[in-house]
């Protein structure tokens, strides 16, 4: 007898039932749409063709039957009216210092320093005791010492054997070397005071943000070049906030995760309605976006992104495409490695018939910030005549990245005494002309790509997840942000190994806070690539298949599989540094999975991009590097540059730009009615790589 009048449902026949539930396109809400959008498009060119032909006079040349849907290259603003091409598309390319900004119809993007000006107590300058960048080292009465002492040993000792080093090379290539240029250099630096020029007399004057003196009147905020020009000791006081630092969300400046969310905004915003002269934000909705995302990026980045340019800023629709890729479309390339060296951060990806090879991209924290201040650094150890440069202050931040520009070289043929000038501009000063001599320390510093160990890493990891966890799976609540093999075998290299492996006195060094972090005594990368050549001719299984969904053989774990014996939490816990040229052949060697044609297609399409490379010499210094890790490949190696005067800096904005005019890219865009619905959920269906 039953114990319930309630209907009882027995149970299936696990042999006898079938669902379609979510295997037809038209299950799926962005799949129906696009289905949806066609069939409306169809329907509307037939209703013009028929009032077309209705309206014609007899005797009249029928109109031409045009299908848009056969024309892949016709773009959607092209095909919807008269306007001009893309001018109703907006590419959007941030990054740590500069954000790149340009209706998708301009021949080049405007540039936006990727930062904003709050009115705050202490200014950066001011904060923490006033301790000025980069960091001197004191004695017990607080005296600073030496030149050649206030940076530490551990420089000291790397930046004297980097100068043997360039010696014996330069005498090993026949290049006159001064048995004591340095002592020249110093003692012409330690007696030549500055010259004083008067306002009036300068025609390069700077014209700094001027501030109310009444707070009342004073801005909240101040966004883009003119943050930087605002004086630093003014009436309110300013403090500069650079949301994201070395690819990151900066988490150290930021106390609240809404507080970084909304500058983020509000840089964007501000630069679309001066540059863009789009002060309405009501007509925002008649535009489409376009917004690059790093190759290795962060899932909540991307997710927080997309909520901000539909909700916050009313776009009609919106697409993410990767650097790389978006490189490639700039140059006009099927494949290459793209090594792109921004501010903060430099990124190496393969890219192979419009697809990032998810195996090969990596992403190292360093960049041309680093070289500046090494730069600076290195100038500070020979005595440089203006001993109080702090990189806190605003204008000296400014004067090093001219000087940087302005001096630095890999050419090695430049390498002499110079004598060599700057002008010095402060806010409520006179003009400072300082002369000085410079010699090897402009080659030496934009050498640090290749030893990133003279690099200052000790406060990048500061902070890090203090605001914003790891993105985790809503099954397993396991990580689940995009890894790549290339990148946990530069983090293999680098992590400390286990306790039980390596005594405790092993040359791994600790920041800050205790984070492993790479010195000199760094293991040679290069012994990984060679046992990798060994193990493929002695492997017993066969070689990988093209197929990144494929498990491969078991003699290719060292490739294909370094990410499974990493442990997750190592990718927030180790700064990714290694050597530049080992990076790239480690992307590579990834990318081409054992296939030598594919390795060889690479090598001869090396593309470098980005502002850090912007150094004379770079591009030959780096192929020579290239070839003394592969002598057996020297011939194939060939580092290329963007096509058609490109600016470095721009192109990957520009591939954007052409990713927002193609047809093709209809099935990537993401309207406000499907993120509404559906959410994040929505970019598993939408983006061009798997989410």
């Amino acid at each position: 007898m039953d114990l319930t009048t309630w209907p009882q449902v027995n149970m299936i026949n696990q042999k006898n039932y079938y669902t379609e539930f979510l295997k037809r396109d038209d299950q799926i809400l962005p799949l129906r749409l696009q289905q949806e959008e066609r069939r409306n498009r169809m329907t509307t060119n037939a209703k013009d063709r028929d009032r077309a032909l209705a309206q014609s006079r007899p005797g009249e040349a029928p109109m031409p039957d045009m299908d848009l849907d056969l024309d892949e290259d016709v773009g959607m603003d092209e095909a919807t009216g008269s306007e001009a091409f893309g001018s109703k598309t907006i590419v959007l390319h941030p990054g740590s210092q500069n954000l790149r900004i340009g209706l998708a119809s301009d021949a080049i993007p405007k540039t936006v320093p990727m930062v904003i000006a709050r009115r705050w107590g202490p200014n950066e300058s001011e904060e923490d005791g006033g301790e000025p960048k980069p960091k001197r080292m004191r004695y017990d009465d607080g005296t600073t010492k030496e030149p050649e002492k206030m940076f530490g040993e551990e420089f000291a000792s790397q930046y004297t054997t980097m100068c043997s080093e360039l010696k014996v090379h330069m005498r090993a290539h026949k290049r006159r070397v001064l048995p004591n240029s340095k002592e020249l250099i110093v003692n012409y630096n330690k007696r030549t005071p500055p010259d004083t020029i008067s306002e009036h007399n300068d025609p390069q004057r700077i014209d700094w943000t001027e501030i109310p003196k009444n707070p009342q009147k004073a801005p909240a905020f101040v966004t883009g070049k003119d943050a930087l020009r605002i004086p630093d000791f003014s009436t309110p006081r300013y403090k500069l906030f650079w949301p994201l630092r070395h690819g990151w969300y900066n988490e150290h400046d930021y106390s609240q995760k809404r507080e970084l969310y909304d500058d983020i905004a509000v840089i964007i915003e501000e630069a679309i309605k001066a540059q863009l002269n789009l002060p309405r934000k009501k007509d925002w909705s008649q535009f489409n976006c376009v917004f690059v995302v790093p190759d290795l990026y962060e899932k909540r980045y991307v997710t927080q992104i997309l909520d901000m340019l539909l909700r916050d800023f009313g776009f009609g629709r919106v697409c993410f495409i990767q650097e790389s890729l978006a490189a490639t479309f700039g140059a006009g390339y099927t494949s290459a490695c793209v090594v792109d060296l921004g501010a903060q951060k430099t990124s190496i990806c393969c890219v192979e018939e419009g697809m990032c090879l998810e195996n090969s991209r990596i992403n190292l924290k360093y960049g041309g910030a680093d070289v500046t201040e090494t730069f600076v650094k290195m100038m500070l150890f020979d005595h440089f005549p203006y001993s109080d440069i702090n990189l806190n202050r605003r204008y000296d931040f400014l004067l090093a990245e001219e000087i940087k520009i302005k001096f630095c070289t890999l050419n090695e043929g430049d390498i002499s005494p110079q004598p060599a000038d700057f002008h010095l501009r402060a806010p409520g000063q006179p003009t400072r002309k300082y002369m000085f001599k410079t010699y090897d320390e402009i080659l030496l510093a934009p050498q640090g790509y290749f030893r990133p160990s003279i690099f200052d890493n000790s406060s990048k990891l500061r902070d890090r997840r203090k605001l914003i966890d790891r993105s985790r799976d809503i099954y397993d609540d396991s990580p689940n942000d995009p890894v790549s093999a290339a990148q946990s075998a530069v983090i293999a290299m680098i992590a400390p190994p286990s306790s039980s492996q390596v005594p405790n006195d092993q040359a791994h060094g600790t920041n800050g806070n205790g984070v492993s972090t790479p010195l000199r005594q760094m293991a040679n990368p290069l012994q990984r690539f060679a046992e990798q050549e060994r193990n493929s001719h002695s492997a017993v299984g066969s070689p990988a298949p093209d197929d990144e969904d494929t498990p491969a053989p078991q003699g290719d774990d060292e490739v294909n599989g370094t990410e499974k014996e990493l442990d997750p939490s190592l990718r927030d816990d180790v700064l990714p540094i290694a050597p530049l040229d080992h990076a790239i052949m480690t992307s590579i060697t990834h990318g081409a999975r054992n296939d030598d044609r594919k390795v060889r297609e690479f090598l001869g399409g090396i593309m470098v991009i980005g502002g850090g490379a912007q150094i004379p010499g770079f591009y030959s210094y780096l192929e020579e590097r290239l070839k003394e890790t592969r002598p057996n490949l020297a011939k194939e190696i060939m580092i290329g540059t963007p096509p058609r005067e490109l600016d470095p800096q721009g192109v990957v904005w520009k591939g954007g730009s052409v990713f927002g005019k193609l047809r093709g890219t209809n099935d990537s865009w993401i309207s406000r009615l499907e993120h509404d619905r559906l959410g994040a959920r929505v970019l598993a269906y939408k983006l061009m790589w798997a989410w």
